[in-house]
């Protein structure tokens, strides 16, 4: 049997008030992102806003800025 990685839930990284809405995302809770500083590993969690209890990714910090450098553009 094949055995799948489960990504780790939002409320597994960081409480709820180190999440971060994109100040470019729009306020009636459109397509946004949320950011969380993961400080204690150097690393950021990724999360979709509506679904705040749902999977995150976690990328290096390094990739993270490069993304928004890049983005930002």
């Amino acid at each position: 049997m094949t055995q799948h990685q489960r990504f780790p839930t939002s409320t597994d990284l960081a409480p709820e008030s180190a999440w971060t809405k994109s100040s470019y995302s729009s306020q009636n809770n459109g397509n946004c992102v949320e950011v969380a500083d993961l400080a204690y590993t150097g690393h950021v969690g990724i999360r979709d806003s509506k679904d705040k209890q749902g999977p995150a990714i976690v990328v290096p910090k390094s990739a993270w800025s490069s993304f928004v450098g890049y983005v930002g553009a």
